[in-house]
């Protein structure tokens, strides 16, 4: 009589097993746990004011990084092993064995990361804190251990993959010397800082096959004769410049985004800290896959393949600016046109031509158009903790073409350098979502 409960205690403790195990992976299987991740290290970059096609081979890497652990949990996602240009397949976890690929992802993340910032302290901060939050999921501690190993093990094979790209070597390449020549780019007020990243096309590609493959058309030829083409262009930024509507400075500042914005006060100058190009439309995904419920592996997906749309974007477009080496409007409109006119947004210390927004804007747009489909209308709070209020869109174009002609309203770019800066950037998209597949069925 005393075994006659036994069934019943039995299918109980099974059952309460079942419960807590399944309770434990959805608990850590959260994407916050990625968004966060990724968040972190948009901060991370911020602080250490890395410019902006540095912060994009960051980003980069991280998240190729935590995709590929992410995806090992589900066999519907491909490798970008064999697909980006240097990346050898990343080590196989024991299919005997149970992981939580969604801790493996973050650990990666934030190992790589660590590897590429200079505020490590406060990153580590982060990590213990978010790894403590692991631990609170009820994870058991033999997966959590197991997974963590994982996760190192990717980032190890990343950082490997990394250290390939030419980036190092950059370092000791020759700084921009200023040219004599008064159609090439000089340094601007008020820091008048040197040239960012001349050398920038020497960097691996990711997914494109050379940094010149998608080379725009040449600008308009520079003239200072009054009524030319090129005179002609400069004059329209100049009086877009002291006419600009409310709504045009609202845009101008929101896509901003310019991490070397210096503040001089008699003796003293200081930066004002923004986020980059890159990290606006990285933040722009992650309110994209809040919106839609995108689960963990979908999530890093739009996080890596938006990484990999925008760096090989900044590869393409500062192998043009370096190649045209045009003055920016503020130089030429000051010698030319008004020698006090001051443009709205402070201009970034690097050639004009194409438009840095212009172009990485819509290869970003297009991946994630493809991702989430056209006319796709979402809002942009991006730069809600910068002080500016949130702006919505009625599709990615949409904000891609308003982050491409904001340049204009702030006084930095001729309009040639955003319209083909658009198009430069979308057939880099393109290029890009035809060539990298993460499905084995067809998106």
């Amino acid at each position: 009589m005393r075994y006659k409960h036994w069934p019943l205690v039995l299918l109980t403790l099974i059952f309460s097993c079942s419960t807590q195990d399944t309770t434990y992976k959805q608990k850590a299987a959260d994407p916050e746990f990625l968004h966060r991740a990724v968040k972190e290290i948009t901060d991370r970059i911020v602080y250490d004011i890395f410019s902006p096609p540095v912060a994009s081979r960051i980003y980069t890497y991280t998240t190729v990084a935590g995709y590929e652990c992410a995806r090992q949990g589900n066999s519907e996602f491909k490798t970008f092993a064999g697909q980006l240009h240097g990346l050898e397949p990343v080590p196989a976890p024991d299919s005997a064995q149970v992981y939580s690929y969604e801790l493996a992802t973050v650990q990666a993340i934030l190992k790589v990361g660590k590897t590429m910032v200079f505020s490590e302290d406060k990153l580590e901060e982060f990590y213990n804190k978010i790894m403590e939050e692991y631990k609170a999921t009820g994870i058991p501690d033999d997966v959590y251990e197991r997974s963590i190993e994982y996760g190192n093990k990717v980032a190890d094979h990343i950082i490997a993959w990394s250290n390939k790209d030419n980036y190092k070597q950059t370092r000791s390449f020759p700084k921009y010397s200023i040219q004599t020549n008064p159609a090439t780019w000089k340094p601007t007020p008020p820091a008048y800082m040197d040239a960012v990243e001349p050398h920038w096309n020497k960097i691996r590609t990711f997914a494109i096959d050379s940094a010149s493959e998608f080379q725009p058309a040449h600008p308009t030829p520079f003239s200072t004769v009054k009524g030319s083409q090129f005179y002609n262009e400069a004059k329209f930024v100049y009086e877009t410049g002291v006419n600009l509507t409310e709504e045009q400075k609202a845009i101008a500042f929101f896509w901003d985004c310019n991490p070397f914005v210096m503040n001089v006060k008699g003796h003293v100058m200081f930066a004002t800290k923004k986020i980059s190009p890159g990290g606006h439309w990285m933040n722009i995904t992650r309110s994209v896959c809040t919106k839609e419920n995108a689960d963990f592996i979908h999530s890093a997906e739009a996080y890596a393949r938006v990484a990999v749309s925008l760096v090989d974007a900044f590869i393409s477009c500062w192998d043009e600016k370096y190649r045209s080496n045009l003055v920016r409007p503020e130089t030429y409109i000051n010698q030319y046109i008004d020698e006090n006119w001051v443009p709205l947004l402070q201009t970034p210390p690097f050639p004009e031509y194409t438009s840095g927004h212009s172009v990485i804007s819509n290869s970003a747009a297009t991946a994630l158009t493809d991702l989430f489909g056209d006319n796709f209308a979402f809002t942009d709070s991006t730069e809600v903790e910068f002080g500016m209020a949130p702006r919505s869109f009625k599709s990615f174009y949409d904000a891609s073409n308003e982050a491409a002609i904001s340049r204009v309203y702030g006084g930095i770019h001729y309009i040639p350098a955003c319209e083909i800066g658009k198009d430069q950037g979308r057939k880099v998209g393109a290029f890009i979502r035809d060539r990298i597949r993460t499905r084995r069925s067809k998106m």
